[in-house]
């Protein structure tokens, strides 16, 4: 109740202070359980993705956070479900893979914790097991200007532009002939891989943009 009675004021919010740009939400499905897995740069992510899908999101965030009086009870009510970042966590795995099951869309961050400099990096094993086990459509997200926007240390935001971009779901089944944990592991570095693409086909439409406004400006004068 609360997630949605809050997510219309946090997307005005949004799109007035970080002239929010969304692309590919079609790549959403519209109902049924989806794994949304996106790079991670900002503690705005959670509710700058969720604010960029019509869907109502559940997400991962590390146990520490709900220990934090007040704060803990709050996220929970929006749909924070806790995990521990050392080492495997078989009932944050179970959590998730419950709330696919009844058909919900999650969030996740395959990398586990946050980037300090924007960089990417390794795809963790669990989700990939999550995803070989649901066997549910999982779409990669790349997220971009949330470092920016809210760097480590920040309280609130600075004016800045943000842009998420949902790519096409892939879809991910045992392989008999591999071992389960390189199977896993493989299936991690694959939407790190789609999330890069992403990230590459962003900086390319960029350039293009800026080029064009460029020669605009020039053709102007």
């Amino acid at each position: 109740m609360l997630y949605k009675i809050l997510k219309p004021i946090a997307v005005a919010l949004m799109r007035w202070r970080l002239e929010l740009e969304i692309r590919g939400a079609e790549h959403v499905p519209g109902s049924g359980p989806v794994l949304v897995v996106s790079n991670h740069q900002s503690v705005l992510d959670p509710p700058i993705i969720g604010g960029s899908t019509s869907r109502t999101l559940h997400f991962m965030a590390k146990a520490e956070l709900f220990r934090i009086p007040g704060f803990g009870r709050l996220i929970r009510n929006l749909n924070a479900h806790p995990v521990r970042r050392e080492g495997s966590d078989p009932k944050a795995l179970k959590t998730a893979a419950r709330l696919l099951e009844e058909g919900e869309a999650l969030l996740a961050f395959p990398e586990g914790t946050r980037s300090r400099d924007g960089s990417f990096g390794e795809g963790k094993p669990g989700i990939g097991m999550l995803a070989v086990l649901t066997e549910v459509p999982v779409v990669p997200t790349y997220v971009t200007g949330t470092l920016h926007a809210l760097p480590r240390g920040a309280w609130w935001p600075r004016r800045s532009k943000v842009r998420v971009i949902f790519g096409p779901a892939l879809h991910f089944k045992p392989d008999p002939g591999a071992g389960r944990r390189e199977r896993y592991r493989e299936a991690a570095q694959e939407m790190m891989r789609a999330i890069a693409q992403l990230r590459e086909q962003d900086e390319k439409t960029h350039a293009v943009s800026s080029a064009q406004s460029q020669h605009d400006v020039r053709g102007g004068r």
